[in-house]
């Protein structure tokens, strides 16, 4: 313990309360050198916590994708995925029935205003899918100049995990039919 305090220039006292987990003060520079100094890697993540604020052109967004469903369908927001502790939620989720009965298909809806990074996108996005017990997701972008020419260069990277096109996903939705895997709905 003497070594890590010498190296990252804390007390031994410090070190020894922040390795009991009852230290009143700690920085996150204070975690990166104590982990780099035994060597590990400090990796933060951050995750929505309480009540989301939405920006108009998001909620605008959502409101012009969810005006074009069937009336039998049924609109959540802010769905929390089922992990217990996972902070991350859906935009929307939408669900319907295929006959009578239960719920028998849940989509994911998430919305960007203004995409930007592909791989991280397409990385938040296959790891909802994955949590989310979703049957596929739709992503909703804006009929922007922006979105043009981030689907001109993304459009490949994301084909095979949106093999449906939007316009005949949101042709389906409009009729109350899921439209059978997931899909980029530019509105």
């Amino acid at each position: 313990m003497a070594d890590v305090a010498g190296a990252t220039r804390m007390s031994v006292s410090k070190v020894s309360r922040i390795e009991r987990g009852i230290a009143s003060q700690l920085t996150v520079m204070d975690l990166a050198r104590l982990h780099a100094v035994v060597g590990l890697e400090l990796s933060v993540r951050a995750f929505p916590g309480g009540a989301p604020i939405r920006d108009l052109a998001h909620t605008t967004l959502l409101g012009r994708f969810r005006a074009r469903l069937h009336g039998s369908i049924h609109w959540s927001i802010e769905v929390p995925l089922p992990a217990p502790g996972d902070q991350r939620a859906w935009d929307a989720v939408v669900s319907g029935r295929r006959t009578t009965g239960a719920v028998s298909w849940r989509i994911g809806i998430e919305a960007e205003t203004a995409p930007r990074d592909v791989q991280a996108l397409a990385r938040r996005l296959s790891l909802k899918a994955r949590d989310g017990e979703v049957d596929s997701l739709i992503l909703v972008l804006p009929r922007t100049r922006r979105t043009r020419e981030f689907l001109r260069e993304a459009g490949p990277l994301l084909s095979d995990d949106f093999p449906v096109p939007g316009l005949r996903a949101l042709e389906l939705l409009a009729a109350g039919v899921a439209p059978g895997g997931s899909a980029i709905v530019v509105i």
